[in-house]
């Protein structure tokens, strides 16, 4: 599916990692939605998806639940987008933890996440999961 309306740079305070620090002092993250479905011909916003509501998903989701793993918050924003979106067919989430706590420098770290509704599957290939 071509169509698409995408989302990026959504920045949040979160508390998400592994470490007992991340716990306490929390860090950014950003994150990057992808919404894959049939865009709309008409000038209707009830024919497509309100992005301010996957906004608020987002945010809801980072700044409300702690996740040790940046793909665990990654396949719970992919789930809650097509749950509360029946609109999309498709949806791609990057979370990006640039501020990780690795021994060197590094600009971002992420994890991709993609999911059909048709079978709620990871989608197979070079966009099933990436980090880098």
């Amino acid at each position: 599916m071509a169509d698409r309306i995408v989302l990026t740079g959504l920045a949040f305070h979160g508390f998400h990692g592994a470490f007992p620090e991340e716990a306490k002092l929390g860090a950014r993250f950003e994150v990057d939605v992808e919404l894959h479905f049939d865009l709309p011909s008409e000038d209707d916003l009830s024919r497509t998806v309100d992005y301010s509501r996957v906004y608020e998903l987002v945010r809801r989701e980072v700044t409300g639940k702690r996740y040790q793993l940046i793909e665990a918050l990654a396949n719970a924003l992919a789930a809650r987008v097509l749950s509360e979106q029946p609109l999309v067919a498709r949806v791609t989430v990057r979370v990006h933890k640039p501020h990780a706590p690795l021994p060197g420098v590094v600009k971002d770290v992420f994890a991709e996440v993609t999911r059909d509704r048709v079978t709620g599957d990871r989608i197979t290939g070079d966009r099933s999961a990436r980090s880098g």
